[in-house]
């Protein structure tokens, strides 16, 4: 019978900032403790847990000030300043020289195929979530990979009995063609949709849904609609898909390589034809129904919460061995057991 290395049964420590809590979240499922710093005017990155997700004990906060002074076993940053910048004030030396990952969650912006990330060090390893941003940043001499990301399967099923469609996207006034402020203005002169997200209710929408009710709210609308011309795979498309609900959305990036149209949803880069889809769906609840299942499907094969956080802790794992190649159980555990209670108010 083989033997388990060691470094695979032990928690991995990760100091990173609060960014992407979503992502955070679905993070936090994986074999890892997980410490990010807080200050007293709680700073974007700094807020701590806050209380929109429901973060294990293994998610702990950690006053500025003491960061320098415990152990991690690898870096996580998640945006530039993190990286270019907090770094530097808040991490010892040492802490420094840790193996060290930049999560890359959007696509280049400034130009789709020319534009160079910032992080240009073959000692970092930066991490893709879609196969699409991997393929158009120029990523320079630091190695890449892509880890798709994983969602939780809700215990709820598809209803649909609300004959509307529904949006998720936050501050939407504000982010303009990128993320589809016209073409969602648009669609509901035709459609009946709603919008939910953070200040929708400056576009006539319904408000913020915390992160842990949005499975319940979204699962009664007969059809999810993306309007995003260009940006990451969503996870508020993926976790409808995880409940079922058919997505129509725009034949952009990763898009097209997670919904086939007229199967497991609707693509289409001709706005008038997802109008006329979601028109059928409205009248067609069996149909949508029948996309919606094969989405679903769809969605548990290819991101499950299982294999996303097999692949984080094999690529943690590796890097820490790698960086500590007599690493050992002992090293990789805690060495203060009650750093949530000391640290977590």
């Amino acid at each position: 019978m083989s033997t388990t290395p060691a470094i695979h049964q032990a928690p991995i420590r990760i100091f990173t900032w609060h960014v992407h809590g979503s992502y955070l979240y679905y993070l936090s499922q994986a074999n890892v403790r997980i410490y990010i710093p807080v200050n007293d005017t709680r700073s974007d990155g700094y807020i701590g847990r806050g209380t929109t997700f429901p973060f294990g004990p293994n998610v702990v906060e950690i006053p500025v000030a003491s960061v320098k002074q415990l152990e991690f076993d690898c870096i996580l940053f998640q945006c530039s300043r993190n990286y270019l910048i907090d770094q530097y004030e808040i991490l010892s030396p040492t802490q420094q020289t840790l193996p060290r990952v930049y999560l890359e969650h959007d696509p280049p912006q400034v130009t789709p195929t020319d534009t160079r990330h910032f992080v240009n060090d073959p000692a970092v390893t930066l991490v893709h979530v879609t196969h699409f941003n991997n393929l158009m940043w120029d990523n320079n001499r630091t190695p890449s990979r892509v880890i798709e990301h994983g969602i939780i399967t809700p215990p709820l099923a598809y209803e649909g009995t609300r004959e509307r469609g529904i949006v998720v996207i936050n501050n939407l006034s504000q982010r303009g063609r990128r993320l589809g402020l016209d073409i969602f203005q648009e669609v509901r002169k035709h459609v009946p949709i709603d919008l939910i997200g953070m200040e929708s209710q400056e576009l006539n929408g319904l408000g913020e849904i915390l992160h842990p009710g949005l499975p319940e709210f979204i699962r009664h609308y007969r059809f999810f609609f993306n309007p995003i011309r260009y940006t990451s795979l969503g996870l508020a498309v993926l976790e409808a898909m995880m409940l079922g609900v058919p997505v129509v959305g725009l034949a952009t990036t990763e898009m097209v390589t997670v919904i086939k149209d007229g199967q497991s949803g609707f693509l289409d880069t001709d706005v008038e034809s997802l109008i006329d889809k979601m028109k059928l769906l409205l009248g067609d609840k069996s149909l949508a129904r029948k996309l919606g299942a094969e989405g679903q499907r769809v969605a548990q094969q290819r991101f499950n919460i299982e294999r996303f956080t097999h692949d984080w802790y094999e690529l943690l794992a590796s890097l820490v061995q790698a960086n500590r190649p007599d690493t050992t159980e002992q090293k990789l555990h805690l060495t203060t057991p009650d750093l949530h209670t000391a640290y977590h108010a």
